[in-house]
């Protein structure tokens, strides 16, 4: 079978096309999005050529609100099928991306002033759209499993009290983006037993959901729940590429109807109308064939990094292995400093992410770095792990001894 995963390199990515350009550092291990070779360029030229020979110039013209139904139907059908629930297309709202879905959530069932509960670690720019629309983000206490239960009803009930109104709980419960976790299902269940019993909902952030590539995912949040007091999103960014800027949001048919009453989608139509229909059209054939060449390419890549990274500091190295996503959150026994790992890095010529970026804290007791293996081929990844290595060791208990 023909590989839909193209050779090719990052010359034409300059800064005039391309958000933050080719990258400077001798190894960028920031990046939290798939490198070139991972883009399925072959795979969508024909998908876009299979939609304008099924659509013709209906797909050019403004697309239904909701998105086109066919592809709502073809995501209803999976989604029912991945979450062992029934999902109406009518419960189905096509977005750009789940950046997009988080802005519309944060106008459309939040107002200013409301508080969004999420976890200690989350992912930075949500934070940053939530802000940006007027919310107060508060951050609960996490596990190795995920958010504390515990703290999240000690949260909400604080919140409450001080006469605050909870918009919604933002989790990413699987290969959550920085630290790469997956709840388990009692976890799961444990969350969602809160939220019903304090009538609080859950955005269920599912953007990774495609990438898993060791052993079966628990069910979403949203098929444990039945769909009941849960919004799911999902994206092909980190599964086609996130140029396409399209994902969905499922969700109850009042919120649906709420998002999509908004002036962007009255005014345009369907946001990424065209692009939609290109999407079906691989659904249709080969998005299978090409999510198990990137599960396949993704776990070759963490490998690197990972064998690569521990083979020099052993067990300094702070980490728990991810299943999926594209991140490892790297911690190093005795290194108290965050700055101090990240000047050490970028001495070596390696970008990286700092942890409190994720976080909302500059200092912690244990500081963490997020490093993304998504971006770089494995034989880069292993010569980054260790150099990176070297440079870090001096920092941990290791070097110390």
């Amino acid at each position: 079978m023909k590989s839909t995963l193209p050779q090719r390199d990052s010359a034409s990515w300059s800064t005039d096309i391309v958000q933050g350009g080719r990258h400077a550092w001798t190894f960028d291990l920031g990046p939290g999005y798939l490198g070139p070779p991972l883009l399925p360029v072959d795979l969508l030229r024909s998908a876009y050529e299979s939609a304008f020979d099924r659509f013709d110039s209906a797909a050019l013209t403004y697309g239904a609100d909701p998105g086109a139904l066919p592809l709502r139907q073809a995501l209803a059908s999976r989604l029912s099928e991945t979450d062992g629930v029934h999902c109406d297309p009518d419960e189905v709202v096509i977005t750009a991306g789940t950046t997009q879905a988080l802005a519309l959530l944060s106008t459309s069932i939040a107002t200013p002033g409301d508080i969004v509960l999420v976890a200690a670690e989350t992912y930075d720019l949500a934070r940053l759209i939530f802000v940006d629309a007027g919310l107060t983000v508060v951050s609960v206490a996490v596990d190795a499993d995920g958010v504390v239960p515990e703290q999240l009803t000690r949260q909400i009930a604080e919140t409450r009290r001080a006469g605050g109104t909870l918009a919604f709980v933002y989790l990413t419960p699987t290969f959550a983006n920085p630290t790469g976790i997956v709840y388990p299902a009692d976890r799961r269940r444990e969350l969602l037993n809160v939220a019903r019993d304090h009538s609080v909902t859950i955005v269920e952030d599912d953007a990774y959901a495609d990438t898993g590539f060791e052993g079966a995912q628990p069910t979403t949040m949203s098929g444990l729940a039945g769909r009941k007091g849960v919004i799911r999103l999902g994206s092909f960014s980190k599964s086609l590429g996130p140029g396409l800027r399209l994902g969905w949001m499922v969700a109850d048919r009042e919120v649906a109807l709420e998002t999509t009453a908004r002036g962007s989608f009255v005014s345009g139509g369907c946001v990424n109308h065209t692009t939609s229909l290109a999407v079906l059209s691989v659904l249709d054939c080969q998005y299978e064939d090409h999510r198990g060449e990137l599960q396949t390419a993704l776990r070759a890549r963490r490998n690197a990094l990972v064998d690569s990274l521990s083979g020099r500091l052993g067990s300094t190295l702070e980490l728990s292995v991810p299943s999926g996503g594209f991140f490892l959150w790297v911690g190093i026994a005795g290194a108290t400093d965050e700055d101090s790992l990240i000047d050490a890095a970028a001495a070596a010529g390696i970008g990286v992410a700092p942890g409190s970026r994720y976080t909302g804290r500059t200092t912690s007791a244990t500081p963490r770095i997020r490093l993304s293996y998504s971006y770089n081929d494995p034989a880069s990844l292993a010569q980054a792990g260790h150099t990176l290595a070297e440079a870090w060791l001096p920092l941990s208990t290791k070097g110390r001894s």
